[in-house]
């Protein structure tokens, strides 16, 4: 993965509605960071909030069956995303599907570009 592809992932986290304020600030400080003196120290930051908040497939299946997933989502809602969640595992994957984890989870396999 090249370093403007990395940067299409971070801007990928920032746009994500399942994006938390926490790790939305950590991605836009790392943005304004890039070609910067703290660029390092706002990677190390993006990073250690990314291995924070990237949920496994394993963590979220539960969260999708549970009564609070009903009561955020609605029933119909939370019943399709524990559908999907399961083929996602039955598939092989490991990490929440949602955009936030999905494009997370890029960044932290390409953690090397990151802090190239």
């Amino acid at each position: 993965m090249t370093k403007e592809e990395l940067l299409q992932e971070v801007r990928a986290v920032i746009a994500a509605p399942s994006c938390y304020s926490g790790l939305k600030e950590a991605a836009e400080a790392y943005l304004a960071a890039v070609d910067q003196a703290g660029e390092q120290a706002a990677a190390e930051r993006l990073l250690a909030e990314l291995e924070a908040d990237v949920c496994s497939i394993d963590d979220v299946i539960p969260f999708f069956a549970s009564n609070e997933a009903k009561k955020l989502f609605g029933e119909e809602q939370a019943t399709a995303m524990l559908a999907q969640a399961h083929e996602v595992k039955a598939q092989g994957g490991d990490t929440c599907f949602c955009p936030a984890c999905t494009a997370g989870k890029a960044i932290l396999d390409n953690r090397d570009v990151l802090l190239g």
